[in-house]
């Protein structure tokens, strides 16, 4: 073998070694979990004893502010809607569903896995699966209220399309569902049943005195979720008076209007765009002096 074919054949195995080390660490890539935004915060949520403690500790204040409701002519959990002579109205409070009374970290952590995000095809066909779980604390708060004699709403960004779904997951848990009255409230039902939810806190308003509104985000609680940063802290602090009285709000980090505000609630902004904005409104340590 002349010393040009040595070298040519020296060099030729060490382009195959580098080739197929590039193979290799392009299969490993595409076999693990790629990085996902609600890693950590779907982690707290399904599998540990402190989401439970929080959500537990959250409904046994529920309990106690519904007592001190029911024996207050004057309290409304619905500020904005309950209008005219409430006060001898029939008790009534108002939940939101998801991550409030149902867990569907069995959803985000399909999409963690598949690297995906949220979307009305897939998440119809979860909640057609009817695979959510109670909350901790969710379920006897519930009964408790009924038990009460409390009537209990169910007031849901879930679409109409999907509220048999959601019906009959609720009803498999124990969550009482209202008798001869529909209870569960889901947007697109009516016309002016959007996503923001004041339309319908006014539609059981109008027949019920509302003890507590208990939800997850603040668009549960007013229509301003959608607002600004700083939109949004001003709503805040004008209602102050009312977080962990007549409202009371279920940790939820994996997702709601909070992480959405920095791009402006503009779902189509490219997710890299949406992590930068995220990101940027952050305020951070300088770091080590040199």
């Amino acid at each position: 073998m002349t010393e040009t074919k040595r070298r040519a054949g020296i060099s030729a195995s060490i382009l195959a070694l580098a080739a197929g080390l590039v193979l290799a660490v392009g299969v490993a890539r595409a076999e693990g979990t790629p990085p996902h935004d609600i890693l950590n915060a779907t982690l707290w949520m399904q599998r540990s004893v402190e989401y439970k403690a929080n959500s537990l500790a959250a409904f046994a204040l529920a309990r106690m502010r519904l007592d001190q409701a029911l024996a207050d002519k004057n309290w409304t959990g619905a500020p904005a809607e309950q209008t005219g002579n409430y006060q001898n109205l029939p008790p009534a409070v108002i939940l939101d569903i998801d991550e409030t009374l149902l867990d569907n970290s069995r959803y985000q952590v399909w999409m963690i896995k598949n690297d995906k995000v949220f979307e009305p095809k897939t998440w119809g066909q979860f909640v057609a699966a009817q695979q959510s779980g109670p909350i901790p604390g969710a379920l006897e708060f519930a009964k408790y209220a009924d038990s009460k004699g409390v009537k209990v709403f169910y007031i849901s960004n879930r679409t109409v399309d999907e509220k048999e779904s959601t019906r009959k997951n609720m009803e498999r848990l124990g969550f009482p569902m209202g008798g001869n009255v529909d209870t569960v409230l889901t947007s697109r039902e009516r016309p002016d049943w959007t996503s923001a939810k004041s339309t319908r806190r006014a539609y059981v308003a109008k027949d019920y005195r509302v003890l507590l509104n208990i939800g997850d985000n603040f668009g549960d609680f007013v229509d301003a979720a959608r607002g600004s940063e700083a939109d949004r802290l001003k709503v805040y602090e004008e209602n102050m008076p009312r977080w962990g009285r007549e409202w009371i709000m279920i940790s939820n980090p994996s997702y709601g209007s909070f992480e959405s505000a920095p791009f402006g609630h503009n779902f189509k902004t490219p997710r890299d765009e949406q992590r930068k904005a995220k990101l940027n409104v952050l305020q951070s340590w300088e770091g080590p002096k040199e």
